[in-house]
Order: C-alpha cells, then sequence, then structure tokens
C-alpha cells in the first residue's frame, strides 16, 4: 500500500478491475427487485463541464448504493443526437452533421470512462442510428392507421433568402439568424399528433405522480391549461367580395369570464383571421400592419413578451345581449392556431386589454366591483381580474351577481339565442413534428401524383438518412439528393418522391428510455426487457427543470399510445422524477464597441479585488489590467466561458475528488457554486482517507469481532453507528450533500479516538467505506481491497449495505447539555435509565452550572429528553 493518496493509479486500477469483470453489464433477474435508474438523454456537443459531472454523479451514487441493497440496477446512457446544433455545426465547418454529431460522442464518452460512472454501455443507444429511428418510423405509421397522427397545415417561420423553415428560436428581432431577412408567416402542410385526444387522462393522471415534485406537476397542468367557459358568437354583415358573409356571418370567441360580457368594448382578431383580410382589402393601410404580425411570434410565450400591438379595422360586431355595434380590431396578440382566432376585450377585467385599451384609446366599462374598493381606469389592480371576489355591476339584468351565477345565468341566455353554449377548451395543441430540416428521421411518406401520400410499407423501413450531406443554410439538402427523393410508388409503381421533412427531435426523446431496455431487438421496438424494467414505471427519472414540460408531456403522452397499441403495460412512465440544481461558477464580461456585444472572460484571465471580508468587489484582466464586469453567479456555459471542465480537475486531484466535490457543493435539488478552494478540500478529505488507512491498516487488517469495550471505545462505536443512521436516512432522500458531510464526520470520529479499540477501528472504517464509495468509488474501491475486507464481505460492489447495530446505540451514559434561560452553561454525563428527578439534580450540581446561578433562585426545570436541560432562574 502508498503511502501517499496517487489518485491516478488509484483509479487506474480500479477501473481496470471493473472492466476486466464487465461489472456494469445487467441483465434481466426476477429472484432480485430491479430498480432502473436513469438520467435525461444528453445532446453530444461534445464537451462535459462540471455540471455534467453533477447530474451524472447523483444516479451513481444512486445506482451504487442500491446495488449495494440488493437491488438489480440498470443504468444506461445514449445520446439525442438529432438536431439543428449539428446542423449549424456543419454550416460553420463544412462537414456533414453525421461526422459531427458521431465524432463529439466519441469524445464525450471519452471525458466519461475517467469519472468511473456505472454505466451498462452495452445498452448505448443514438437516436441518429437507423436501428433506433427505425422504430421512430413505425410507430408513426401505426399511429397513422389509428388516426392519432394525421396531416394538416401549419404556419412556420420562412426565411425568403435562404429558403428554409426557421425554428422560434432561429429568429431574432423578426429576422432570420444567418441571413438578416425579415421572417414571413407561412402555412405549409405538415403532419401531427393527437396529444389533445389524451388531454383529459394527461391532466387527470399529474395526480397519480406522487412522485414527482409539486412544480413540475403545477407547470403540467399549466402547459394542458383545461379552461372551462362559455363560446359564443357576435353576429355581424360584414361580406367577402364575392357578397357571402364571412364564416356565417358570426364572429365567435371563447372566455373564462363570461360574467364579464357586458364590459365588451372591442373585438381582438389575428392577422391571418377572415375578418382581417377583408379589413386589408376595404382598407389598404392595414396591409403593411398584418404583414408586420405574421412576422411575430408563433407561440404563447412569445407573445407574452412582444410589445402588444394593434389597429383598428373600422369594421363592426354586434355585441349579442345588448345589440350594441363593437368594433373589431387586429392585435398582434393574438394567434390564429388558438381557439377561434379572436378574442372578446374586457379592458376593466383583463390586464392585456387594460393596457391594449389605454394605450389605444379604447372605452373602459366597469362590470365587476368590490365592496370598498374603488376603480381607477388608469391604474391597473389585481382585484379588477379576480373572479373570486366581487359582484356584477353595470350589467342590466344580471347585475348583482356572482361569478358563478353570473356565467350560468349569461350562458343560459346565449343558448337561448343559440349563439353561445358551456364548453371547455385546452391550451394544449397537437403536436406538430414535420420540420423542413435534414439532420433528423424521415417521416416514411411517399408523395404520388396517382395516389397521394402513401405510407412507406413496414418492410422497407427505416426509411434511411444519407449521413454525406453538408447543409449551407439554403434549405433541405435531402430536396437536392435524387437517391433520397426519387423512388416508385408503393401502391402503383409509378415514378414519386419520398417526403423530405424530418420528426421533431421530441420524437427521439420521448421514448429511448424503453429502448434501453431492449436496444438490440431487431424485431420489435420493446419486448420482455421493457416488461421487466419498466414494471410499474421508470422507477427513477434525474433531469433539468427546463425539461419540466414539453420532454416529459410528449414522453407521458407516447407512452399512452403505446399502451393503447398494446405494446406496453403502464399508464405513466416515470414512477419518480428528481429535477437537479444546476452548477454555478463567476463569469465575467467587457462590453463591445457596439456598446451591446459582450467578450467573457475565463475566470483565470481575471484578477479579483476581495474586502476584508472576503466579498468580490471589482476585477481587472490579467492581459492589460483594465477593468472587467463582474456578471454575477451564472450556470456554467462555454457561452460565457465560466465552465470547468472534468479533465482539469481530474488531473490535479483525480475523478473521487471531482465527484466528491459536486455532491458535497449543496442540495443536489438546488443550484450550487463551483469553488476551487472547495474542491481542494474534498481532495485533503480524501488525502486524508488514505492516511489513516495506511496508518492504521496492520491495526485493521489483523482485527477482528467488537468483543468487551471500554468507555471511549463505546463511544465512538455509539457515534458510527449512529451517523450511519442519519446517513441512511440521507441516502432515501438523495440529499447527497448530507451523505458526504455524514461520512467527513465518520472520518473526525475515527481520526480523533486515541483508545486502543483495533476492532472499533475495523468496524467503523468499513462503514465509512461502504458509505462514502458510492460518491468516490475508487478509492474505496481499492482501500476496501488493500484492506482485507473483500474477504470478509465480498467485493465492494456487491457487499451489503452496512446497517446500524442496535446493542452499538444502546448508550449506558448520555451527554445532555445544560442551559441557563436558553443559555449554554454546561454539560453533563447521566446514566442513560437517569429519570427525570436524578438528571435535574445532576444538572443543578454541575460546578459550571452552579457558577452561573449564583445569586438566583430557580424557578423552574424543563429536561428534553436525550437532548438537554433548560434551568429557568432569575436574581
Amino acid at each position: 500500500m502508498h503511502d501517499h493518496y496517487r489518485p491516478a493509479d488509484v483509479e487506474a486500477a480500479a477501473q481496470e478491475s471493473w472492466q476486466a469483470r464487465d461489472a456494469y453489464r445487467v441483465v434481466e433477474d426476477k429472484q432480485k427487485p430491479k430498480y432502473y435508474a436513469c438520467s435525461m438523454l444528453p445532446y453530444p456537443s461534445g464537451k462535459l463541464h462540471m455540471g455534467h459531472v453533477r447530474n451524472y454523479t447523483i444516479n451513481d451514487m444512486l445506482a451504487r448504493h442500491l446495488r449495494m441493497k440488493g437491488f438489480n440496477v440498470l443504468m444506461p446512457m445514449g445520446w439525442d443526437a438529432f438536431g439543428l446544433p449539428a446542423e449549424n455545426a456543419a454550416i460553420a465547418y463544412g462537414k456533414p452533421p453525421a461526422e459531427w454529431t458521431y465524432a463529439n460522442i466519441d469524445d464525450m464518452k471519452s471525458q466519461m470512462q475517467p469519472l468511473g460512472l456505472a454505466f451498462d454501455w452495452s445498452r448505448e443507444v443514438a437516436t441518429c442510428d437507423p436501428d433506433y429511428y427505425k422504430w421512430n418510423q413505425w410507430f408513426f405509421l401505426k399511429m397513422l392507421e389509428k388516426g392519432v397522427a394525421y396531416k394538416k397545415t401549419q404556419i412556420v417561420n420562412w426565411d425568403p433568402i435562404d429558403q428554409t423553415v426557421l425554428a422560434n428560436e432561429q429568429v431574432v428581432d423578426g429576422r432570420g439568424w444567418r441571413s438578416g431577412a425579415l421572417v414571413e408567416k407561412r402555412e405549409i402542410p405538415g403532419y401531427y399528433f393527437g396529444i389533445t385526444q389524451y388531454a383529459e387522462e394527461l391532466l387527470a393522471d399529474i395526480d397519480k405522480l406522487e412522485g414527482w415534485p409539486d412544480m413540475v406537476r403545477a407547470m403540467q397542468r399549466n402547459w394542458i391549461g383545461k379552461s372551462e367557459g362559455v363560446r359564443f358568437a357576435f353576429d355581424h354583415r360584414i361580406l367577402a367580395a364575392d357578397g357571402s358573409p364571412i364564416n356565417d356571418g358570426k364572429l365567435w370567441v371563447f372566455t373564462t369570464r363570461a360574467d364579464t360580457i357586458m364590459g365588451v368594448t372591442f373585438c381582438a382578431v389575428a392577422a391571418e383571421h377572415p375578418l382581417a383580410t377583408r379589413a386589408a382589402e376595404l382598407k389598404p393601410e392595414l396591409v403593411t400592419f398584418i404583414e408586420e404580425c405574421k412576422k411575430g411570434g408563433t407561440t404563447e410565450a412569445e407573445l407574452a413578451t412582444q410589445d402588444k400591438k394593434g389597429m383598428a379595422t373600422g369594421l363592426f360586431v354586434v355585441h349579442p345581449l345588448t345589440g350594441e355595434q363593437v368594433e373589431v380590431w387586429i392585435g398582434n396578440y393574438v394567434l390564429m392556431g388558438y381557439g377561434d382566432g379572436a378574442v372578446m376585450g374586457v379592458p376593466a377585467h383583463d390586464e392585456r386589454d387594460f393596457a391594449f385599451a389605454n394605450k389605444y384609446g379604447i372605452a373602459i366599462k366597469q362590470v365587476i366591483a368590490v365592496d370598498g374598493a374603488s376603480f381607477d381606469s388608469t391604474t391597473w389592480a389585481e382585484w379588477y381580474g379576480d373572479k373570486t371576489q366581487g359582484k356584477t355591476i353595470n350589467s342590466g339584468k344580471y347585475d348583482g351577481l356572482n361569478y358563478k351565477a353570473a356565467v350560468d345565468a349569461i350562458a343560459a341566455d346565449l343558448a337561448a339565442k343559440s349563439i353561445g353554449e358551456k364548453k371547455t377548451t385546452w391550451r394544449l395543441r397537437d403536436w406538430g413534428i414535420s420540420r423542413q430540416r435534414y439532420w433528423g428521421t424521415p417521416i416514411p411518406i411517399i408523395h404520388c401524383e396517382c395516389c397521394g401520400d402513401v405510407p412507406v410499407p413496414y418492410q422497407d423501413l427505416p426509411v434511411v438518412l444519407p449521413t454525406d450531406c453538408i447543409p449551407d443554410g439554403s434549405g433541405n439538402p435531402l430536396k437536392h439528393r435524387p437517391d433520397f427523393l426519387n423512388v416508385d410508388c408503393p401502391k402503383c409503381g409509378k415514378p414519386a418522391q419520398r417526403e423530405t421533412d424530418t420528426m421533431d427531435t421530441f420524437v427521439d426523446s420521448s421514448w429511448y428510455f424503453m429502448r434501453y431496455c431492449d436496444p438490440n431487438n431487431a424485431e420489435a421496438m420493446v419486448s420482455d426487457g421493457t416488461e421487466y424494467w419498466m414494471a410499474g414505471g421508470m422507477d427513477q427519472y434525474i433531469g433539468g427543470i427546463e425539461h419540466a414540460v414539453l420532454h416529459l408531456l410528449y414522453a407521458r403522452f407516447w407512452t399512452k399510445a403505446m399502451r393503447d397499441a398494446g405494446m406496453v403495460k403502464i399508464d405513466e412512465p416515470f414512477k419518480n422524477l428528481f429535477t437537479q440544481g444546476m452548477l454555478l461558477r463567476d463569469c465575467y464580461y467587457r462590453l463591445k464597441e457596439d456598446g451591446v456585444s459582450k467578450r467573457w472572460f475565463y475566470p483565470s484571465e481575471v484578477e479579483v479585488t476581495h474586502d476584508d471580508k472576503g466579498r468580490p468587489i471589482s476585477a481587472i484582466a490579467k492581459e492589460d489590467g483594465l477593468p472587467v464586469i463582474m456578471g454575477g453567479i451564472e450556470k456554467m456555459s462555454k457561452s460565457k466561458n465560466n465552465v470547468v471542465e472534468p479533465k482539469e480537475i481530474i488531473a490535479r486531484f483525480g475523478a473521487d475528488t471531482a465527484r466528491l466535490f459536486t455532491m458535497f457543493a449543496g442540495p443536489p435539488d438546488q443550484s450550487a457554486a463551483w469553488s476551487d478552494s472547495g474542491a481542494e478540500g474534498a481532495y485533503r478529505y480524501l488525502r486524508r482517507l488514505w492516511a489513516f488507512a495506511h496508518k492504521h491498516a496492520e491495526a485493521i487488517r489483523s482485527a477482528s469481532g467488537v468483543g468487551e469495550l471500554d468507555k471511549d471505545a463505546k463511544a465512538l462505536r455509539f457515534e458510527v453507528h449512529n451517523t450511519l443512521k442519519q446517513i441512511n436516512a440521507d441516502y432515501e432522500r438523495l440529499q447527497f450533500n448530507t451523505v458526504v458531510s455524514g461520512a467527513m464526520k465518520l472520518l473526525n470520529a475515527l481520526d480523533d479516538f486515541k483508545g486502543e479499540a483495533p476492532a472499533v477501528l475495523r468496524e467503523g472504517f468499513g462503514i465509512l467505506l461502504r458509505t462514502l464509495y458510492p460518491a468516490s468509488p475508487h478509492i474505496c474501491y481499492e482501500l476496501w481491497k488493500e484492506l482485507g475486507y473483500d474477504k470478509q464481505f465480498g467485493d465492494l460492489l456487491d457487499t451489503a449495505w452496512p446497517e446500524p447495530a442496535a446493542e452499538a446505540l444502546t448508550q449506558d451514559e448520555i451527554k445532555l447539555m445544560v442551559q441557563i434561560n436558553g443559555k449554554l452553561r454546561g454539560e453533563i454525563h447521566v446514566p442513560a435509565a437517569a429519570d427525570r428527578a436524578e438528571i435535574e439534580k445532576l444538572a443543578i450540581a454541575n460546578s459550571n452550572v452552579q457558577k452561573f446561578l449564583e445569586g438566583q433562585s430557580i424557578k423552574k426545570v424543563v429536561v428534553v429528553p436525550g437532548r438537554l436541560i433548560n434551568i429557568v432562574a432569575s436574581a
């Protein structure tokens, strides 16, 4: 055994042993309880940083701990390998996305290897592999047959220069990110998955997800967005150019606030609405504004942040209850794809409408009042839009009604006129999966002039994506690949063309966790492995809060669709969800000459000045001594040059230190700041661990049986087992930071012990190695063998997890703190069986306590069993 800790040697030896025995390959074993723990599928960006290390170490600690507790644990890894970043890289570097992607996969795997993560690499999947995406295509066809997948037109962002569809994030200030051209809205055909067919079940089953964070469940509910309200129509006499009434003379809207219908002072329609189109024909000055609206956002999230603009059309509709004329406006905040593409405007009781009306001088009519509260049409107050309080006013026959009564009465009157009814609507929209891009799963459809859209026969799957295309930003290169594009129609045999759209990459990540269970099955999408590992759902899913809505929602939908196809027997994919916090680090920058762009500095390029309390107050660049701006602590990001790469830390301290510090930095579900000094502290701890083992190696190897113990040895054994009890509780709740602090406490207790009790040291250090092993596996694995524990307990990977011994937690004597008026004044040792009277007597007799009681009389004594005594006294 080396006298000093040598991380590189220790970690190489441990990994050589694990690889030689293929230690992390797992198979289905019905003799053991199974546990499936999985981290969310990473994108192969090419570089790991310490934030990744933290995420995967959480999973690794969980897997190693449960394996020692007798579970058959699956922890796989793969790659979310399709998508836009690879195409952007292809444009930038002039190489095919496939080459860039596979090179990054190799690079990231090589960076993961030194960390000693217990992945079963035999189950690795890459979503850009035809053996994987074949099943995307296969299940798409199944859903097409069942009517869950279908085709319709969709509104997209179109770059007229690059001749391509842009993702929302590629539109910057209304212009294409690459060409700078003003983006247009176009309607083009695309394929959809009918997720709304499952809306009710997706919403109801959220209540079953008891192992999910409440915040994530709330986010899912909000995104699904069930709304109960009234859909009704404003009549009108607006005619199309051919003299026919537009939309049969009705403008339909939906509202959850029918109680405020008497406060309508305008209606707003989307730029694509037929009334807007007609208004532009009658009023040409609207054309420019309509075109501007079409260049705006396509999602609710985008519309929520953009400036609300509108123009009056000069057209009017008729209020359904009062008969008054209501002017129609075009609003850039109204989406044609949501509801009927029109909304009623009630400025007095909707904050967005309130701002819009004040901006454009539209009338504001109060129709809800709260006793004792005044209404100001120039300043918004929260109660204006609160349906839980107040009653209707200025509403004629409906005056004096509360929310429910008013809605019921108004809905009944609209229904009697055959122009309205109560209705449930959903914020959730069907999932558009068509992407006019190259690097993705080809949609298995063939377009034939004679037969129309023809599904690719199952036996012809997969439709293989060419891997040698190099996108140049001028559109989908598949359109210029005759070897891919041209094909005979499967129905009539005539020349036809393949669909060149590819699937949204959320498709790839909606079921990969099931493919891990049957990764090499060429005959079925899922099989016996999925039935075993996914029984009851995945036991623990781990990933970032940024995936709380779309990925998780699509995975839930996909699972239910697979269930309905008879492929799985579960309703929900993930039994438990853990959302880990981010790893943060200081960042520094200077503004460039344009006053907007930033040049980011690496922390190593900056010299920071601190105040007398160690707080940073200023920074300069080492290159020129000039000031830089301290950007605060932000998520590790390559774009901000504040990442810490694992290879740097491993080279200095070893992988076990890297893992240990990321776990100790803070609760795993909360963000934590990177600290160079913290990493150094973790390294010092592991050096102490090794030094302790070296110092006591002979005694530990030769010791056996606890036997009779003196007072000090009993106290040490109690502290070891009592700490183990807390560590075990922390493991159960995934509080790995306090697991590490518990391991540190154990070493301190063992190191501070000055007595002669080798058997207690052997037992205690064996407990320490087992509890620390999931966080820092290499050093613990090697010390376990060096000290001979493997001969008694077997290989550390599969040895039984330690449990506190009842006899060790039984104390003859306990220590109690003594307070006087809440202030600590001493401590006493009392027999464990001492009664209250004896405890009080010993506390009061303590010499230190007597000193502080001098001149005071005791009013009462409070005894908190097992913890403290508080003496209440006064002069």
